[in-house]
């Protein structure tokens, strides 16, 4: 059976490397190499705009970058050369920098619906500072978190509530509850349920579907008559869907709000944003009981308060936004062309915003398949198109898009057979890909 030979010898012996010292191969567990085919893992050398290299030399047009982190593309010139400056100049003191507040001051005028902003590294610092401030001005111990969306946070309040829960004491996770997206019959029964335990409602604003039209705007209320703090993750969603997020698309403002992601377009910020209120609570012009919200070594290094803010300005000048819809759109479309035109139109689906797409596999009853994914991702793999998603940057073109549409009308031409076969495994060349979150490994 052709599966279309296609080796990384040197990749392979990189991964095996990892493996020996670093727990999983890998420093997130969505790049770890079971997200892949069996030996088909690239170790990256190097990247410039939509393309990255391996270390056995193959380049790939390259989709959801840096785990949608960089969506201007890598190496941008703008982004590189403001973190290039700072460097020089000494990237951490013993007091604030100047640069801390020309950074706020450019977050704050790019995300209005905010009113005090406080920076870290990464999205699960944020996003914790966001609930345990939320726990500090209700007075209240439980968290409400979306069940439709994938991730939150590393910690125990939210990978309690996943398969990976080991380690986690059963006391945390039972503080801990979920209410599903769209649904606000549902969330308000949660709320009455829990009356007055509840801290906060926590979800990603939109996802892979638009939101129903008045759910915002239904949840605001509901947080607001049941005495609860909403808290928006924007981590995807900032500067992708606008550049103020989606409270700034949708026209309703959280409580409090959490972005990161292409915000630093691969360098690591992120951030905590909201009303002045309820983020004084965490400083030092109050009254009440201080709330030890977020105080980071590195939250404030200069090269990456520069890099994000070259990152908004960009984004705001040139129009980033618009441009990663556009491309998205005209991925989308050839995607489904192709597949169409191959007989697989109700098996390779492409779903969510222009800006944000990803695909779904499903096998010959029309579910959801880690073997189909794997044969997909192996045909990708082998026409040069590294893409566990199809999120787009800025740095596409449209030869990269129509290359791409090639490669998977191929994919989708070998997907057929195994669909007539009723039987991918010849095609997969070793174990199918596993999902992030399993109890075993």
């Amino acid at each position: 059976m052709d599966t279309r030979a296609f080796e990384l010898p040197r990749s392979r012996r990189a991964n095996e490397r990892l493996h020996a010292m670093v727990p999983g191969g890998a420093h997130t567990y969505a790049k770890g190499d079971d997200q892949y085919p069996e030996n088909l893992a690239p170790v990256i050398s190097h990247g410039r705009g939509a393309h990255v290299w391996d270390v056995d030399g193959n380049r790939y047009i390259e989709y959801g970058s840096g785990l949608r982190s960089v969506s201007l593309g890598h190496a941008h010139p703008r982004v590189t050369e403001a973190a290039r400056r700072e460097l020089d100049r000494g990237s951490n003191f013993v007091r604030p920098s100047i640069l801390e507040v020309e950074a706020a001051e450019r977050f704050l005028a790019t995300v209005p619906t905010a009113e005090m902003v406080k920076f870290a590294k990464n999205g699960s610092d944020v996003t914790t500072a966001a609930v345990r401030l939320a726990r500090a001005v209700t007075g209240r111990p439980r968290v409400a978190i979306c069940g439709d969306h994938p991730f939150f946070s590393v910690d125990d309040w939210f990978i309690g509530t996943t398969p990976m829960s080991a380690g986690i004491p059963a006391a945390t996770n039972e503080l801990t509850v979920t209410f599903p997206y769209g649904d606000l019959t549902a969330t308000e029964e949660l709320l009455t349920r829990h009356r007055d335990e509840i801290a906060c409602l926590i979800l990603e604003p939109a996802g892979h579907t638009e939101p129903p039209p008045g759910y915002l705007a239904g949840l605001r209320e509901l947080a607001d008559r049941h005495g609860c703090v909403l808290v928006f993750d924007e981590m995807i969603t900032g500067l992708r869907w606008s550049e103020a997020g989606a409270q700034g698309l949708y026209g309703v403002v959280p409580d409090l709000s959490t972005f990161g992601k292409a915000l630093g377009n691969g360098f690591a910020v992120s951030a905590l944003a909201g009303r002045r209120d309820l983020m004084e609570r965490g400083g030092l012009r109050h009254s009440g009981d201080r709330v030890f919200l977020l105080s980071t070594t590195h939250g404030a290094e200069t090269h990456s308060l520069a890099a994000a803010m070259a990152v908004l300005g960009t984004y705001v000048e040139e129009g980033i936004t618009a441009r990663l819809h556009a491309l998205g759109e005209r991925l989308a479309a050839g995607v489904r062309e192709a597949a169409a035109a191959t007989g697989v139109g109700d098996h390779v689906v492409v779903r969510g915003r222009a800006s944000n797409l990803v695909f779904a596999t499903l096998d010959e009853n029309l579910r959801p398949s880690q073997e189909y994914r794997t044969l997909f991702l192996r045909e990708l793999l082998a026409g040069g198109v590294l893409a566990p998603s199809f999120v787009v940057s800025s740095a596409l073109d449209d030869a990269d898009i129509d290359r791409t549409v090639e490669v998977v009308a191929e994919a989708c031409a070998v997907y057929r057979k195994a669909l007539d076969a009723a039987d991918p495994t010849p095609w997969l060349a070793g174990r199918p890909v596993k999902p992030v979150f399993r109890r075993l490994v």
